[in-house]
């Protein structure tokens, strides 16, 4: 099965229904995505599938051959992307292991919603969750990042 992959095409031998999350970290070697929860209810799992979030745990690959598919270390090469720079300026993570999802759900956010309000975050995280409770520097950091975005 073909897969694009953080603008690289990949074959990859594995069954239709498996999960894409396992297709990423054990076949391709991509472990920025992490697994939380099996059950898309955390958030840790999301990439980017033609540009809008989804949750890899619950995702057949099969479902995404052929789509351009996003990880967390296709966004950029050094962590140069608004994102990137927002959370290590505000020091956002704490164990980080949510991070990864975190952070692609801000992407696909703010690719919508350039200037988002509270409101607006609150909705887009609403399935997100970070045990360790960084949720103030996270909301912060995704206005960091709308700034960053637009120098």
């Amino acid at each position: 099965m073909k897969l694009h992959v953080n603008g690289t095409e990949h074959e990859v031998d594995a069954p239709p229904d498996m999960p894409l999350l396992w297709v990423l970290r054990d076949l391709m070697g991509l472990t920025g995505t992490k697994f939380g929860c099996g059950i898309a209810q955390c958030g840790a799992c999301t990439v980017h599938v033609d540009g809008e979030p989804r949750r890899s745990c619950v995702t057949p690959v099969e479902a995404v051959a052929g789509k351009p598919i996003t990880t967390i270390e296709g966004l950029s090469p050094d962590g140069s992307h608004p994102v990137q720079r927002a959370w290590a300026e505000l020091d956002v993570v704490q164990c980080g292991y949510c991070q990864s999802g975190q952070i692609m759900t801000t992407v696909a956010l703010l690719a919508q919603v350039p200037s988002p309000d509270d409101q607006d975050i609150d909705r887009a995280f609403s399935g997100n969750l970070c045990r360790c409770g960084t949720y103030q520097r996270i909301r912060a950091a995704v206005h960091r990042a709308a700034e960053l975005g637009k120098a």
